[in-house]
């Protein structure tokens, strides 16, 4: 890909509501600016009943732009709630492979393109999130991350800043407001803090608030995709919880647990929770623990992705390797 590529920009879950309007004008002209190409579908303008617009409309809109030769990554404007809606619309045997990226509800679509095709989705920041001035080191890493070609191996690292609060309002020049002090934390297999650790695994995963409506469904396979899709590698998920309190977090994760989509896992890496929300006195670090000895893995959390920023580029499909040191830390990925 060079600097000039076209991006296309369609819903898969929410569309630009009319106050987001100038935000969005904003975001497509800073983009211009560095040398992409827009390319947009009406659709994306507006919004209904918590939805840019029908399932099957937006299923529409994605498979045109899959197989626009003109359009080479696709960037849905942000997530929302219901993409859910438009996965029995999607014809998957006829998605030609190329770009999707995004996080949130973002995710309930990328996991099963991934999942049934065996085509490599990039979890990242929203195309909304890349219209500042400039980007921060973990951010701005994106375009390298997705220039990465079949063989190759790109290196990312922890963030020494993150950001704790949204503040759409007052943006910086990076967008983010980036205060305070990054630390990767971990648990071994026995559910005992470590300062360091490695872990490495088929890379898989996605915000769990929405993913975990797929458990169950054809859109959730994870035992076909390991069968079609990969050398027999373990899997190495990463998860994001944007608003799940504690207790729906722990129900939703023992649910994959039961569904089968933790066998052969060879560890999980959680995000820094969007908006935390204990139950009780059962905190965040509770149920990391606890995951990390009921699946006997080790468990990373507090990572680089998700819904507080800074993001490292994650992609579903990528052989992933993740080591943690005294609170900081490097993925690696493999793209094979």
């Amino acid at each position: 890909m060079t600097p000039d590529y076209v991006i296309g920009v369609t819903p898969v879950s929410n569309g630009i509501y009319r106050e987001t309007e100038d935000l969005f004008k904003e975001t497509f002209k800073r983009m211009e600016e560095r040398g992409f190409k827009i390319k947009k579908k009406d659709e994306i303008w507006g919004q209904e009943n918590a939805r840019a617009c029908s399932g099957e409309e937006r299923a529409q809109d994605l498979m045109e732009m899959m197989n626009d030769e003109e359009v080479d990554i696709i960037m849905p404007p942000w997530g929302g709630h219901l993409a859910v809606e438009m996965l029995e619309h999607l014809d998957f045997s006829k998605l030609t492979p190329k770009w999707i990226t995004g996080y949130s509800d973002i995710s309930t679509v990328m996991l099963p393109i991934t999942l049934k095709t065996g085509i490599a989705t990039a979890h990242m920041a929203n195309i909304v999130d890349l219209r500042g001035e400039e980007m921060d080191d973990v951010t701005g890493r994106w375009f390298e991350v997705l220039n990465t070609r079949a063989g190759e191996t790109v290196r990312q690292v922890s963030s020494e800043l993150y950001q704790e609060e949204w503040d759409h309002e007052h943006p910086t020049s990076i967008v983010f407001k980036l205060s305070e002090q990054t630390e990767w934390k971990g648990f071994d297999a026995e559910g005992e803090r470590v300062s360091g650790m490695h872990m490495e695994g088929r890379m898989l995963g996605g915000c769990i608030d929405c993913i975990r409506h797929l458990i169950g469904t054809e859109y959730g396979d994870i035992k076909q995709f390991r069968k079609q899709h990969t050398d027999g590698e373990s899997i190495l998920w990463y998860i994001d919880d944007s608003e799940l309190d504690t207790v729906d977090f722990k129900r939703s994760l023992v649910q994959m647990q039961y569904a089968g989509w933790f066998n052969n896992c060879a560890g999980i890496i959680f995000s820094r929770v969007g908006k935390p929300k204990m139950k009780e006195s059962y905190q965040y670090k509770d149920v990391y623990r606890e995951m990390a000895t009921a699946l006997n893995v080790p468990v990373l959390y507090d990572v680089d992705f998700g819904h507080k920023p800074p993001q490292m580029t994650i992609i579903n499909g990528a052989y992933g390797m993740i080591d943690m040191e005294k609170g900081k830390g490097q993925l690696m990925q493999q793209f094979i």
